[in-house]
């Protein structure tokens, strides 16, 4: 029998293809999860070369530290601003006030027979006070870390993207285009404009 031949006699039979649809894995069932978190800086006020950011290192399943915006589920009754102060006191024993949105960060994964689609609502707050502690059970080190060195500290490239735009709204904040009440306190949601 030809490849031909047997290419037509595989399309004719139905139960070979009833067979493999058996096989296929069953459908997920889609959930939407949604979760907030910021980037707290200290030194807001001074010069960039003194500004520090607040983030958290977690060990992932292959032994790697990797550092990332503290960040967790929004709770009933709750805002997404509440939500980042907390999970930044919680991840980092920092205490920090919302100033500005940063934006969002939207992706898909896989996990216990469900695939989520998930969104992450990041600020940007100023320090308020506490000191640094790991005793969050999620995280594997607290840091302070230079402004200047997240684009090679944070794992996740669209972190560093939200690093970028945090950087430019303090530049824009000190050199007054943006009025520092507009950001200081702010906690709308709204970034300094769209109000």
């Amino acid at each position: 029998m030809s490849a031909a031949e047997r290419s037509n006699r595989s399309r004719r039979n139905p139960r070979r293809r009833q067979a493999r649809a058996d096989t296929e894995a069953p459908k997920l069932r889609t959930v939407r999860e949604t979760s907030a978190g910021g980037l707290v800086v200290d030194g807001l006020d001074g010069p960039p070369a003194t500004r520090c950011a607040a983030l958290i290192g977690r060990t992932d399943r292959r032994g790697r530290l990797l550092w990332s915006l503290p960040k967790g589920h929004i709770e009933q009754g709750e805002t997404a601003e509440q939500t980042a102060m907390r999970e930044v006191a919680e991840e980092t024993g920092i205490r920090g006030t919302v100033l500005a949105s940063l934006g969002s960060i939207d992706y898909w994964f896989v996990t216990e027979g469900r695939r989520v689609h998930k969104t992450v609502h990041h600020y940007l707050l100023r320090f308020l006070g506490g000191e640094l502690s790991d005793e969050d059970l999620e995280v594997t080190e607290v840091a302070w870390v230079p402004l200047s060195e997240l684009p090679s500290r944070l794992a996740y490239a669209d972190e560093r993207k939200l690093a970028a735009i945090a950087t430019r709204l303090i530049e824009d904040m000190n050199s007054g285009d943006i009025d520092s009440g507009d950001m200081n306190g702010d906690s709308s949601g709204s970034t300094p404009g769209e109000k």
